[in-house]
């Protein structure tokens, strides 16, 4: 979705190619020539290739000057970057993992990535008082790459959400009210992706969870 929210907002052409990943699409040769990870987003610019949705923000950020940031602000734009993709994106991964999809509840893996993930929100509403963007005075690739995950918030944390963290809330309704926004979810809303979470579909996300 965030790589997606830059092309949007960017107006950048491109060719939306659905993968989906219940069934498995992610796994096949065609698809691991372009991200040997097996993993969303990719994208594939002339014949350069570029996964990772950190990677692809970035190296398209740094092609074609949209969304960058102001060049004294680069140490501070990386700095979030790798926060976000680091930190903030992997606890709050397993946090709903661990919460909402493993077979067993684990009471200590439920707990150290939901306080884990409470920690980075609240290291990001501590940057976020007084300030409408993460970097300068403009929305930058930061932005778009936090949205992406502060979006799924209701199931990364527990309640009230982002009711107990207002900056990281008033900033977010900043981002979401932005007209690109409502573009990029229409564009998947159309996509019949498999949404049963089936013994497939789990084999597909999680194969390595399977030892035959």
């Amino acid at each position: 979705m965030k790589v997606a929210l830059y092309l949007e907002e960017s107006g950048l052409p491109c060719e939306l190619i659905p993968v989906d990943t219940h069934k498995g699409e992610q796994h096949t040769p065609q698809f691991l020539e372009i991200n040997p990870n097996g993993k969303l987003p990719a994208i594939v610019d002339d014949t350069i290739r570029v996964f990772d949705s950190s990677a692809i923000l970035l190296y398209l950020s740094e092609k074609y000057g949209y969304f960058a940031g102001r060049p004294e602000d680069r140490g501070e734009l990386l700095s979030w970057m790798m926060f976000v993709g680091t930190g903030l994106g992997p606890f709050s991964g397993q946090s709903v993992h661990f919460r909402h999809g493993a077979p067993e509840k684990l009471p200590y893996a439920i707990n150290r990535y939901l306080r884990e993930a409470e920690r980075h929100y609240q290291i990001l509403d501590n940057h976020l008082a007084g300030r409408d963007y993460f970097v300068g005075n403009d929305v930058t690739i930061v932005d778009m790459s936090a949205w992406g995950w502060i979006d799924r918030a209701a199931k990364v944390l527990e309640e009230p959400g982002l009711a107990s963290y207002p900056n990281i809330e008033r900033w977010f309704n900043r981002i979401n009210s932005r007209p690109a926004v409502a573009k990029v979810r229409q564009m998947v809303a159309g996509i019949d992706f498999k949404s049963e979470m089936d013994e497939a579909a789990l084999r597909s996300l999680f194969p390595q969870n399977y030892t035959e």
